[in-house]
């Protein structure tokens, strides 16, 4: 029996990996379907919820994989994000989330909040921590102390602490897709194989819109 060169070898694998990558997400094993749907705030368009926190670290290896797939996303689906606050530490940091959202500073640097809390053990979930970390980055502290305890950045706070137990929430990162399809890193297997995964979910999800 002639044996398979390295080269042939590699080439199996590559198409093995592109069959499981592209087969279709199992219900019950990858994602779940809610018994009862939640409505979603993006109108007509497929929503896409991430339920995060900063001081999570699957969230931070989660976040590279997520922001690639984010940039690429149709137009008639809206991503958002909603943080979850298991522990005390995690509500001055989902205060952050939504401080910097009101800026329009979230996407330049939310990066760089996982980086300060998971690369250099920096205390953010301390008021004073966070101004001067704010500072270091283009920002009046001053300006960010004010929206950081306004009434628009608390309501934000209570409306996420009442959708994530709308969803039942019990670890993160977990993806909803259009308020119904429920999938997450460990049900996928890994957080590279998330990306295929909710791009089949919004596939599901379009399919349904147009039968109503």
């Amino acid at each position: 029996m002639k044996r398979l060169t390295f080269p042939l070898l590699a080439l199996l694998a590559w198409f093995a990996m592109s069959a499981a990558s592209s087969a279709e997400p199992v219900e019950g094993k990858d994602y779940v379907r809610l018994k009862n749907p939640q409505p979603v705030e993006t109108g007509k368009k497929i929503e896409v919820i991430e339920f995060f926190s900063y001081g999570c670290p699957h969230c931070n290896d989660l976040e590279p994989i997520l922001d690639a797939w984010v940039a690429k996303l149709p137009p008639d689906v809206q991503f958002r994000r909603v943080p979850v606050m298991f522990q005390q530490r995690w509500e001055a940091l989902a205060r952050i989330y939504y401080t910097l959202d009101a800026m329009g500073d979230e996407p330049r640097l939310s990066p760089e909040v996982f980086k300060a809390i998971h690369s250099t053990n920096l205390p953010l979930y301390q008021d004073k921590a966070f101004f001067d970390w704010a500072a270091t980055h283009g920002l009046d502290p001053k300006k960010v102390a004010e929206v950081y305890n306004s009434f628009a950045v608390s309501s934000k706070f209570n409306r996420a602490k009442a959708v994530a137990q709308a969803y039942n929430i019990q670890s993160v990162p977990t993806m909803v897709v259009d308020g119904k399809f429920v999938t997450s890193s460990d049900r996928v297997g890994t957080h590279a194989a998330m990306p295929p995964v909710l791009d089949a979910l919004i596939v599901k999800a379009r399919a349904e819109h147009a039968k109503t």
